[in-house]
């Protein structure tokens, strides 16, 4: 009788680690492959001599995620023929989602030193990966072969993937294979399909992977860290550059710097409901702040500022042809419509805060 191995009662990863001691070759089949995953047996691929006879094989057969996969399933459009094509498409897919797995959980030592483990394995030849693509395989198998005339191949037959969970994190329904005659057609099976021409390498693909991750061996020069950090911090203003069109009348006065302002404040203001303008004098904040307003000219507009500018701000409305209510800081302490408005301009705001010499523009959209 076969022994059940349900992660309850029997675990499969212990059973498969004792099976694999004595071994000096295995071949695995399964639908999905969890990098982190590798470190429950990667000690016993150790052992291997590495390269054709003396490696462990591993066929992955989902390419696709559930969803993808649920959507393809029920559409009703005749099923696509695989190609070299699609193929490489698949390749890239399984590429991409194994960059993805790193990106999830916080980094431990022990995850850093398997995926170093892994990434050797895979350079020495002990560990070879291919991707099936010719159509969803969802299978798990898992053959181990030894010297031995009496049980030379020991297979397990089940649902257990080759991840955390399916190797003793969740229930599953494995069953040991002993018997000679069973052992050698999983293994004329899993040859069949190894060998299939849309089965494709992706040892290379797995190496790069790690090799770019937090796992690798090399350092990464702290000017490339600082690259990615300018990176990130100034991807709203290279969007806000990016997307956002001025008005003609500005396009033609502005100079590029006061341009590239103008964009990322509205692009602030729309993903954050404020923004500060915030410059030394003569370089045009007055003006920016109108440009700004005029990207939001379906919006009612309030300008608040000190009593000497209401002219000025009055006059730059009607210049440039934006719709702006324009109030004194002493008018405003006094206006019972406030709320009518949706955006707010503020002229030299450090007079609501406090006495500081700066002298801010704060624009506020709600």
């Amino acid at each position: 009788m076969p022994r059940i191995f349900d992660n309850i009662e029997e675990y499969l990863s212990p059973a498969l680690q004792h099976t694999l001691e004595a071994a000096h070759r295995a071949d695995f089949c399964v639908g999905y492959f969890n990098l982190r995953g590798w470190k429950e047996i990667d000690s016993k691929i150790e052992n291997f001599g590495g390269g054709e006879g003396q490696q462990c094989r591993l066929l992955v057969g989902m390419a696709l995620s559930d969803e993808e996969e649920l959507r393809r399933s029920l559409s009703t459009a005749p099923p696509q023929k695989i190609d070299n094509r699609r193929a490489n498409e698949a390749r890239k897919k399984l590429a991409e989602s194994f960059r993805m797995q790193l990106c999830y959980g916080v980094p431990t030592n022990m995850d850093e030193a398997g995926l170093r483990r892994l990434m050797r394995q895979l350079k020495s030849g002990r560990l070879v990966v291919k991707l099936f693509t010719s159509h969803p395989l969802h299978a798990k198998l898992y053959l181990s072969f030894r010297n031995d005339h009496d049980n030379p191949v020991t297979g397990y037959v089940g649902s257990s993937n080759l991840t955390y969970a399916g190797l003793g994190r969740q229930g599953e329904l494995n069953v040991d294979v002993l018997d000679g005659d069973a052992s050698q057609k999983l293994s004329n099976w899993f040859n069949d399909r190894w060998d299939d021409r849309f089965s494709i390498d992706i040892t290379q693909e797995l190496i790069e992977v790690i090799e770019e991750s937090w796992a690798r061996e090399d350092l990464i020069p702290p000017y490339y860290i600082y690259l990615k950090m300018a990176y990130i911090l100034s991807q709203e203003a290279r969007t806000g550059i990016a997307e956002e069109v001025l008005p003609e009348q500005f396009e033609k006065v502005l100079f590029p710097f006061q341009k590239d302002a103008v964009k990322v404040a509205a692009k602030r203001l729309k993903d954050k409901g404020g923004v500060l303008i915030g410059d030394v004098v003569g370089l045009g904040k007055t003006i920016t702040a109108t440009a700004v307003a005029s990207l939001f000219d379906h919006l009612r507009i309030l300008v608040i500022c000190p009593k000497n500018l209401v002219s000025m701000w009055q006059d730059y409305s009607h210049n440039y042809g934006v719709q702006m209510k324009v109030v004194s800081i002493t008018q405003a302490k006094k206006l019972a419509e406030m709320r009518r408005y949706q955006l707010v301009i503020i002229d030299e705001s450090h007079n609501f805060r406090n006495n500081s010499p700066r002298k801010d523009k704060v624009t506020r959209y709600q």
